[in-house]
């Protein structure tokens, strides 16, 4: 059976931008595990790192990543996919102290993209998959960037679909492509999707939907608006990918 490893920077972002073509492949039956990297639960959080949890009401005790967590194992399920959370820090545990900072350039003392890699190559060497996804960072947001570093570091040598970072791409106001020039050698393809199995997968993060969409209906609406396309440039040979019949 071949495996499809997704390379998730948070919980929601591969099946926000992704979860057609997994839910897809994993109907083709393929094995598809979503690895997330920034899932780590970091007690009495302060500041802007609180703020993120507060503002999108869960009390200041709420264990907001174990919530978050839960959401993902429901949206895997809905995609047909593994989970697996990796320990790393988002960046507001991290000193990013705004929502500005989190669509700058990286901090120079910043050195998640290193324990990323360092994440990375042991799942590599176990699950020894036959395609990755991961983002393009789209945005910018610091740990989608840094993710994308952590796999320039690897240099794995696999296929891998550089999935379009939705919903960024569809703002105006975070239009930053830092990896452009790189993954414009790279073809765009439109993937194989299901768009029911994403949209019941993206639909489980509730604690984001008010946030990213103002809400189910707003999600809905923007699924709708993509017309169920998923697009992504492909570096190397990726194994065939039946497309929706």
């Amino acid at each position: 059976m071949p495996l499809a490893l997704a390379l998730s920077p948070h919980l929601d972002d591969a099946a926000f931008s992704a979860g057609g073509a997994l839910a897809r492949l994993a109907r083709q039956g393929w094995e598809v595990v979503v690895a997330t990297l920034f899932t780590a639960a970091v007690p009495d959080p302060t500041g802007f790192a609180l703020a993120c949890q507060t503002d999108k009401g869960l009390p200041p005790e709420a264990d907001y990543m174990a919530i978050r967590r839960a959401e993902d194992r429901a949206a895997c399920a809905a995609l047909g996919a593994r989970p697996l959370h990796l320990p790393l820090r988002e960046a507001p545990h991290r000193g990013y102290a705004s929502a500005a900072a989190l669509f700058a350039a990286p901090r120079s003392d910043d050195m998640a993209h290193l324990d990323a890699a360092a994440a990375i190559e042991p799942l590599l060497a176990e699950l020894r998959p036959d395609l990755l996804l991961a983002p393009q960072a789209i945005g910018g947001h610091v740990d989608h960037v840094l993710t994308v570093r952590a796999l320039q570091l690897l240099d794995p040598g696999l296929p891998v679909l550089w999935w379009r970072d939705f919903p960024y791409t569809t703002r105006a106001d975070t239009p930053r492509r830092p990896f452009e020039a790189m993954l414009a050698r790279y073809p765009e393809t439109a993937l194989p999707t299901d768009p029911a199995a994403k949209h019941a997968a993206c639909a489980a993060y509730a604690t984001q939907l008010g946030y990213q969409f103002g809400g189910p209906d707003g999600l809905a609406r923007a699924l709708a608006a993509t017309g169920g396309e998923e697009l992504a440039r492909a570096q190397g040979q990726a194994p065939p990918l039946t497309r929706a019949a």
